[in-house]
């Protein structure tokens, strides 16, 4: 029965969670994938300064981060306005927010796993292959992807994951509000808060399984394809 009062007062925070993870990850694909190839092969000055934007959120506490994208979310700022002409409610407190501050906070863990990948196949891989007419497009399509399959499924495993377990961002800019922008992360926090462990626990317990079974997944993924080198 306890489990049963669990799920039909949570199934609404695992659903929103997934799908979270899902479109943050369908979303870093586009933006992340391309700037971990420039930040791969391109050897401007501006790389460093690009780099240290991109790791921010690897360093700076999700507070901070949460509270400028408040702030940039805001009714009052030229985004904040767009959004609310365009959708008729506003970016701060919804799941499109919620989604927007995902991006951010987990751009560093698509690109830098991808960014090392592409790194391992080299300029003068896509030297020979220009030289032998192949299109930056086909060169992209044809080596680049096929070479790199381990760094695009270690992104995507990494930003999925980190993206479940978001609780500072997730709640200051979406605020947990149930059935809307409550993840599982913070109704672990609710159940803390009310004392309600036992359902704090299954949570809890369920979140640490998956994690687990995700990162041995890619642990395993990735010693298999070294060993069949080997």
């Amino acid at each position: 029965m306890e489990i049963y009062n669990l799920l039909s007062s949570d199934i609404s925070a695992i659903f929103i969670t997934l799908k979270l993870a899902l479109i943050t990850c369908f979303f870093l694909a586009i933006i992340g994938t391309p700037l971990a190839y420039y930040l791969a092969f391109e050897s401007k000055r501006s790389k460093s300064f690009l780099e240290a934007i991109v790791t921010l959120p690897l360093v700076l506490p999700p507070t901070v981060i949460g509270f400028y994208l408040i702030v940039f979310f805001s009714p009052d700022t030229s985004l904040g306005k767009f959004f609310i002409m365009l959708t008729g409610e506003q970016l701060i407190f919804s799941f499109h927010g919620l989604v927007l501050a995902s991006i951010i906070y987990s751009l560093p863990f698509w690109v830098q796993p991808l960014q090392s990948s592409f790194e391992k196949i080299g300029k003068d891989t896509i030297r020979t292959a220009y030289t032998l007419g192949a299109s930056p497009l086909d060169t992209f399509k044809n080596i680049i992807i096929p070479l790199s399959k381990r760094g695009f499924l270690t992104s995507f495993i990494i930003s999925f994951a980190h993206t479940m377990g978001e609780f500072g961002i997730v709640l200051m800019v979406g605020g947990g509000i149930h059935g809307k922008t409550k993840v599982i992360a913070i109704s672990i926090y609710d159940h803390v808060e009310q004392l309600s462990f036992g359902k704090a626990h299954f949570l809890a317990a369920g979140m640490l399984i998956l994690s687990f079974i995700i990162l041995l997944s890619l642990f395993y993924s990735n010693r298999t394809r070294v060993v069949g080198i080997k």
